[in-house]
């Protein structure tokens, strides 16, 4: 097939002397037909370059199916004398919402109740997404949210769960969730921005008088608000937040026509986050502390001179949360890319951590909506240990299994392997890479050790807004291990895998980092024998795709395939159209390019700005018409200006859903089919056939 050719329409943008000329800029018109039937010619040269793996895409998606447990359910939980699950049938796409009653043991339970049967709900729908939803304090009504475009825009409705009855209310550009105040008549929720997309407005809303009432707008358009109710259930609360600034204000729950009190001023650079217990305020701060400190205040005395410190702040660990019981604190820390949990009883001050056998986990605390209790509910997982469901007692550190994640098939935990290992950047930094691989083959070892040698590897990362990616199991990568590929997270710069000190090295006028890590990351894989740049392959998506843009201009020859999924890779013109999602509230992560210096560094590394003549490595590229996050014509501009500057023949392609938006399809299985399309591409370009 003849791979389609977008038209030039030269357009000039200028700005602190510098002019630079879109060819594509026409392609951000949504509406336009020329533009439709251009994506659709993509989608149908991808189809046809495809084509040879579509046999091969179909065994990979009936295998990632096979693996999963079709009526699966999730471990109860409970809330407000309520038991709290989720189940799946056997072919359903989308799960069921069920409640018991029963403030006892789960087997003295009463009869389920269907919260929601999604699937129901779904069924005339393209694309559909339950939004979170909210039980009244008197467990008698619903607040529930919907998204059916993919635009992470909801509509919120009302449900009595009593008669199962959808009451006569829609509320319609919310942000997905609301909270309840103690009267069970008045919910608190947060309005979008019709055209940014900003969650700019908290209102309240009465359901017995229907009346809407305005209750906090936020003017600073480099802001997002929210609002939720504490864990005590004593107080609603309402947000602000930008990347490197919070601000709180804090309302009685019982008392809802009472205006808001501002917990402490917003001060540029001052990040905290508040917890409610007994009596007072617990305040996890960046005041004075890179890597965050606890303390407490009284709750009638917010400001930040009345805070006084619980845990200090340290130079080599990372506080990024806590959890509060009766009788017990859960802080949830990070030390050397390592998260652990650390429990304090409160009464005699004792503390421990808990232990793990495995060298990269992830482990964190789950749902926890009670506080009378010394259990603490936790989740566990590795690169070879499915996610795993625990209670642990807080004063005998005895822990139960609930629930693992059945892996069908046959899945042998000791068949696969997974190491930590770090790579040294350019600048003798240390990154650290989570690695996995099935142990498949005889007499691969290195220095000594059993390690995969010349494999075919997938290198994936993300790298921004302070986002660890913790190492993580993955029955669908099962379909990658098993035919010999190695799959390894690089724990780059612009996270927060080694604190915070690592997201401020990745961000702004350091993001370069971020990229040349990566690089890095892959010539040491290279070096050590892992692999080699003909059996080496890239992914990211969003800002993980404009790491693979970057990449690929650094170093094109380094990858023989590329998959670059919901790429943000327009980096100057999207951050100079202060109309479009998210860009106000992104300056302090990439800088403000009205500002001349930001300007110039970020051109310097825009993947679109610079495309050059020469050769490329094979490329699927993926996107969504209806994407909030990243627009559909960053990657469509970007790969028309690839296939007409470069100079090689390798495969480029992309692939448009024109139903969804940033997250794909929804369903459990529908998304397994763009993963089938993924993993087939590498597979073709690795020789591996159905």
């Amino acid at each position: 097939m003849q791979a389609p050719i977008a038209k030039k329409v030269p357009k000039e943008l200028t700005i602190h002397g510098d002019t630079r000329v879109d060819d594509y800029f026409w392609l951000n018109q949504r509406e336009n037909k020329e533009v439709i039937d251009y994506l659709n010619a993509e989608n149908a040269y991808t189809k046809g370059v495809l084509k040879p793996t579509e046999k091969l895409q179909n065994d990979l998606y009936e295998e990632m199916v096979g693996r999963i447990k079709k009526d699966d359910a999730s471990v109860p939980f409970r809330k407000n004398g309520y038991w709290y699950y989720t189940r799946f049938e056997e072919t359903g796409e989308y799960p069921i919402y069920c409640r018991k009653p029963g403030e006892g043991k789960l087997e003295d339970a009463g009869v389920e109740e269907i919260v929601f049967n999604v699937n129901e709900m779904a069924k005339d729908h393209a694309y559909y997404q339950l939004g979170s939803y909210t039980v009244s304090p008197n467990n008698e009504l619903c607040i529930y949210a919907e998204d059916t475009v993919s635009r992470r825009i909801y509509n919120l409705y009302l449900k009595n769960l009593k008669t199962g009855e959808k009451l006569d209310m829609e509320i319609k550009g919310t942000t997905g969730g609301a909270t309840w105040a103690a009267d069970n008549q008045t919910i608190f929720y947060t309005l979008k921005d019709e055209k940014t997309l900003r969650s700019y407005k908290i209102m309240s809303y009465n359901i017995r008088t229907k009346k809407h009432t305005e209750r906090y707008v936020e003017q600073d358009d480099t802001f997002n608000c929210g609002v939720y109710k504490s864990k005590s259930q004593k107080y609603i609360v309402i947000s602000s937040g930008a990347s490197i600034t919070s601000e709180y204000q804090i309302l009685l729950a019982d008392k809802p026509d009472d205006a808001f009190k501002l917990f402490q001023p917003r001060i540029r650079g001052l990040e905290y986050g508040i917890t409610h217990y007994q009596d007072r305020w617990y305040v996890v701060t960046n005041w004075d502390a890179i890597n965050f400190k606890l303390m407490y205040t009284d709750e009638t005395e917010t400001d930040r001179n009345q805070w006084k410190e619980v845990i200090a702040h340290r130079e080599d660990t990372l506080l990024e949360g806590v959890e509060l019981f009766a009788n017990h604190m859960v802080i949830e820390e990070r030390r050397n890319g390592q998260n652990h949990i650390r429990i304090i009883n409160q009464t005699t001050q004792d503390e421990h951590y808990m232990k793990f056998d495995s060298e990269t986990y992830d482990c964190w605390s789950s749902t926890n909506p009670e506080f009378n209790t010394a259990t603490l509910r936790f989740g566990y997982t590795s690169m070879t240990t499915p996610s795993s469901v625990y209670d642990y007692d807080m004063n005998t550190m005895d822990k139960v299994l609930l629930k693992q994640q059945e892996v069908l098939g046959g899945y042998d935990e000791r068949s696969y392997a997974s190491k930590r290992m770090w790579a040294t950047a350019r600048d003798g930094t240390k990154v650290p890479l989570s690695v996995v691989y099935k142990k498949e083959q005889s007499g691969e070892t290195r220095n000594g050790e059993a390690a995969p040698l010349n494999r075919p590897t997938l290198l994936y990362a993300y790298g921004s807004y302070g986002h660890s990616l913790d190492p993580y199991f993955s029955s669908i990568r099962l379909s990658l291990l098993d035919r010999g590929f190695v799959y390894v997270i690089a724990h780059i710069r612009g996270g927060e895998d080694l604190g915070r000190q690592w997201y401020d090295d990745g961000k702004l006028l350091n993001k370069k980092n971020t990229f040349f890590d990566y690089i890095d990351a892959a010539d040491y894989l290279i070096a050590e024998g892992i692999t080699s740049a003909d059996k080496l392959y890239a992914q990211g998506g969003s800002a993980g795709g404009l790491l693979m843009g970057a990449v690929i201009n650094y170093r094109p020859e380094l990858w023989h395939g590329v998959i670059a999924q919901v790429p943000f890779v327009d980096v100057v013109t999207t951050m100079l159209d202060d109309t479009i999602p998210l860009t106000t509230g992104e300056y302090d992560e990439w800088g403000n390019p009205n500002e001349e210096e930001y300007y110039h560094y970020i051109k310097s590394y825009s993947p679109y700005d610079q495309v050059e003549a020469k050769e490329y490595p094979n490329m699927l590229i993926t996107t969504g018409l209806h994407d909030s996050q990243v627009q559909y014509w960053e990657p469509a501009k970007w790969l028309a200006k690839l296939r007409d500057m470069k100079t090689d023949d390798n495969i480029l392609v992309m692939d448009c859903n024109m139903e969804t938006g940033h997250g794909g399809a929804s369903g459990r299985f529908e998304a397994l089919k763009e993963t089938a399309k993924d993993f087939a591409f590498l597979f073709m370009l690795e020789g591996i056939k159905a």
